[in-house]
């Protein structure tokens, strides 16, 4: 398989589902080699599938199970890559998260330990994860791709407040590896979505139908998704890839790319039709 990728050693965190699935799947389409990796090993298997359905070889995809929040698994991730391809070209950090998936807070109902998780995930494990593949990184003049989100932006997030300050605190970490490794080859940038249509509501305690009514109801209204539509995790793929393919985005460094179909230019305020409102 010759693609733009190809040639190319791709590690994609949070790789069995959504996001990192549908990235996993484009870098094997355009012929990379690719490790995987997530915490359901049901759900690799699925990502695997998929990528060989796309004319992955087999010896092109290595996975590794287990939680990045572990040090091991971390060092497990670098070291496994490095064994069975090489090297290290592409890094997409993707692995993140809103809350613990047995809390209904919400707001500063949620508590320091929940703070704790979710910058931890995050933030933390993004950073150490990254500190280990930067050796590899810097020897391939490679790239670092950050899966942040429009809730990094300078808005309030007043139902996830943690995790919204943990995707900021993730913009900067974009931004100051970027002006510190730039001139040893690395470029680091981040895409950050708005409403992708993934599994995120499932796992906020949501039912699938009703994941689905949600999204339909932010789809249908254009004051908050110019676009009409909820976006998908390939949307959210190719910008990454857009990101990875130093032939087409060179000279982006420290960029933080939104993904979210005009979603983050309105303004609530002026979204509102006052003639009807005052009627």
């Amino acid at each position: 398989m010759v693609g733009r990728f190809t040639g190319k050693v791709v590690i994609v965190t949070g790789s069995s589902n959504g996001i990192g699935r549908a990235t996993a799947v484009l870098f094997a389409e355009e012929g990379a080699k690719v490790m995987i990796t997530g915490r359901n090993e049901e759900a690799l298997a699925t990502t695997r599938k998929e990528m060989e359905n796309v004319g992955a070889k087999v010896e092109d995809i290595v996975a590794v199970q287990g939680d990045l929040i572990d040090e091991h698994v971390q060092k497990k991730l670098i070291d496994a890559t490095i064994e069975a391809f090489g090297k290290i070209d592409i890094l997409v950090n993707n692995a993140g998260g809103t809350a613990p998936s047995n809390t209904s807070a919400s707001g500063f109902d949620q508590t320091m330990e929940t703070y704790d998780y979710v910058m931890n995930l995050n933030t933390k494990v993004v950073l150490a994860l990254t500190k280990r593949a930067l050796p590899h990184l810097i020897a391939s003049k490679g790239e670092i791709v950050m899966v942040s989100s429009i809730a990094a932006l300078p808005l309030a997030i007043p139902r996830f407040p943690y995790y919204g300050m943990s995707k900021a605190a993730l913009d900067q970490l974009t931004k100051a590896l970027a002006a510190q490794y730039i001139l040893q080859g690395v470029r680091v940038n981040s895409v950050n979505p708005g409403i992708i249509s993934t599994t995120i509501m499932q796992k906020q305690g949501l039912s699938e139908e009703v994941s689905r009514k949600a999204e339909a109801a932010i789809a249908s209204n254009t004051a908050l998704v110019p676009a009409g539509r909820v976006g998908t995790a390939h949307d959210v793929a190719q910008a990454i890839a857009f990101l990875s393919d130093r032939r087409c985005s060179s000279f982006i460094v420290g960029h933080s790319l939104i993904v979210d179909g005009g979603s983050s230019m309105m303004c609530p305020l002026f979204a509102v039709n006052m003639a009807e409102a005052l009627n």
